[in-house]
């Protein structure tokens, strides 16, 4: 086959989260990234994503998306992108502040009841970001790391006996492939392209270690679910249908997502999100947990 059909070939398979992307179109990328020498690949995805209306129902650029989509056409030989600029790469572990505010406080003890109402604050400002860091960084096992595509963080604050913070949740965009999670929901990879932007991650969910409050941690998750999604839905134009999370069965059970009605479907493979080779099959599954957010979730994520 000469190569001129080879790309043809590949041409016309081209799709960007689901959607077939024509010789036109493709005519414009490249043209694009020819001509603007100088610019980043993130620069160019912007270019690439205003260009061809690209966007977010709420009007933001999918660049991130577009960024992973130069690079798949640059795999395959249909274009060659500018050098990578040094930055700290998503997914990263980040430095950690220690301050006097992230010391572990008083131990805190009763039911949930007794802290008076639970609060969930959004992360938005440059304090409330390094606090979120700090505690994260310092008290949850996996660290904190630069999230993967849109997120949002959230400091859970109880009122009694004072004011104070006693935990941090994050939610962040899924995992592409997760065997248990696509069989649940009856995915080809054609509809989870279209539709896996309607699932988002619960990828950190911390009590602090000197806060022991009987059904904190299932009441936080039942709040934090709700807030996320309604948050979720006005920072990015998306209408979050699932959430989903794992956890490390050798250290937990998670007893509080289930008494919070989440629904088990399996383990992983124990690859993770990055490992594309396939070089860490089975060193270290999470058990999968989802929580539907709407009755007719699955029926809408499955495109009926």
């Amino acid at each position: 086959m000469s190569k001129e059909n080879d790309d043809r070939m590949k041409t016309s398979a081209l799709r960007f989260l689901g959607n077939r992307v024509s010789e036109g179109e493709l005519l414009l990328i490249r043209e694009v990234v020819a001509s603007c020498d100088g610019l980043s690949r993130r620069e160019l995805a912007h270019t690439v994503c205003e260009l061809l209306g690209w966007t977010r129902r709420s009007g933001s650029l999918k660049a991130r998306e577009c960024t992973e989509f130069l690079e798949k056409l640059e795999s395959e030989g249909l274009l060659a992108l500018p050098e990578k600029r040094q930055g700290r790469a998503v997914g990263s572990r980040t430095e950690v502040p220690i301050t006097e505010r992230g010391e572990p406080g008083a131990p805190l003890e009763g039911t949930a009841g007794d802290l008076g109402s639970i609060e969930l604050e959004l992360v938005h400002g440059d304090e409330e970001r390094r606090l979120f860091r700090e505690l994260v960084g310092r008290y949850h096992y996996l660290g904190h790391a630069v999230p993967f595509g849109a997120h949002l963080r959230y400091l859970v604050q109880c009122s009694r006996p004072e004011r104070k913070v006693v935990g941090c949740v994050q939610f962040s965009s899924p995992a592409w492939r997760m065997a248990a999670r696509d069989r649940w929901i009856g995915w080809d990879d054609e509809t989870r392209a279209r539709n896996l932007q309607h699932i988002v991650s619960n990828s950190r969910f911390l009590i602090l270690p000197w806060v022991h409050v009987k059904n904190l941690a299932s009441r936080v998750l039942s709040l934090a679910v709700r807030r996320m999604a309604a948050d979720w839905a006005r920072h990015y134009g998306v209408e979050a249908l699932l959430v989903e999370t794992l956890v490390d069965p050798v250290r937990y059970r998670a007893t509080s997502y289930r008494a919070a009605n989440w629904i088990e479907l399996g383990r992983t493979s124990g690859r993770g999100r990055m490992d594309r080779r396939r070089e860490r099959e089975g060193m270290a599954p999470k058990t999968v947990l989802v929580y539907p957010l709407a009755s007719d979730a699955l029926r809408r994520l499955r495109g009926c």
